[in-house]
Order: structure tokens, then sequence, then C-alpha cells
């Protein structure tokens, strides 16, 4: 019998979705290469209601013989430049037991498809710059590093916590 992958629209509104898409992002948030800590409790609580009212977000699961393996979490943007939207890539995860058998990839060809359908003009997405398969993974879906003049270098991500709000 051979596998068969499936690759479905994450649907938040579907339980077995809902607890596929929180065991493999905490299975990633548990991964050095997500943070080491796994998910806060707060994130637990309140990332799926929360989620839900969030226009710009598209997902999917990609299950393996019925098993979720896999999950890509893509929020739409925009291009000013283009003009255009974006579709950026904000999760990507591959259970570690499953890695190496196409299913980035898969993930990864499933929201380009997305991004086609919404007008986007591109993906975007971040990565560790230690993080050697997942790079490797993403150059051979077509990503590059983000150059607009080679003299200027590639661009950088950088973020700055915001303090909670206190009632």
């Amino acid at each position: 019998m051979h596998s068969r992958l499936v690759i479905t629209a994450t649907d938040l509104a579907d339980q077995c979705h809902v607890e596929a898409f929180l065991d493999l992002l905490e299975h990633y948030a548990q991964d050095p290469m997500g943070g080491g800590d796994g998910l806060s409790e707060y994130a637990q609580v309140h990332l799926v209601n929360t989620l839900k009212e969030v226009p710009g977000f598209h997902g999917a699961l990609a299950w393996l013989d019925g098993q979720a393996v896999g999950l890509i979490d893509c929020f739409a943007g925009f291009s000013t430049f283009a003009a255009k939207p974006l579709l950026n890539v904000h999760d990507i995860v591959v259970h570690a037991s499953r890695r190496g058998q196409g299913i980035g990839q898969a993930l990864l060809a499933w929201a380009e498809r997305r991004a086609a359908e919404l007008g986007c003009c591109k993906l975007t997405l971040e990565v560790l710059s230690n993080n050697t398969r997942a790079m490797a993974s993403y150059r051979q879906a077509g990503f590059t590093p983000y150059v607009l003049d080679p003299a200027a270098g590639n661009a950088l991500l950088m973020q700055k916590y915001l303090p909670e709000e206190t009632a």
C-alpha cells in the first residue's frame, strides 16, 4: 500500500483540523528552530478563536494516510513597489518524523497556488540563518534572498516587542 499525501485548506471550524493545527504548531514551537519552549498558555487558549477573526489568514494541513503531518500558515500582505497583494508564509511545519518526504514542497506549492488565486505578485517568508534544511527546501521551491540592489545587501527581518496592555 502506498502512502497518500493530501493537502487541505485549514478549517478552523472543524475540531479535527483545530487539534491537528495546534498539535503541529506545538511540535514546531518545541523544536529549536521554533524557539524550543512550546506555545505559551495564552496562545494555546486564544490562538484559534483570534485567528478566525483575521481576514487575511490562509492555511493548509498536510495529511499522510489520514494523519496530520504538516501545516502552512500564510497571511495576506501588500507590495507597495508592485502595487499588488502578496502572501507571506508565516509558519511551515513538517513533523520531524516525516521530513524529507516532499511534504514541505507540497505545502509551499499549495501556498503558491493560493497566492496566484489571490492575484499576488509574490510569496515571502522568513527563515533563521542556521536553519539550513529549511533554506534548502525554500531554494528548491524557487525562493531567493530579498535583494533590491546587491550593493545594499540582503534584507533582514527585525522585530520589536510591544508592551502588553494592562486593563
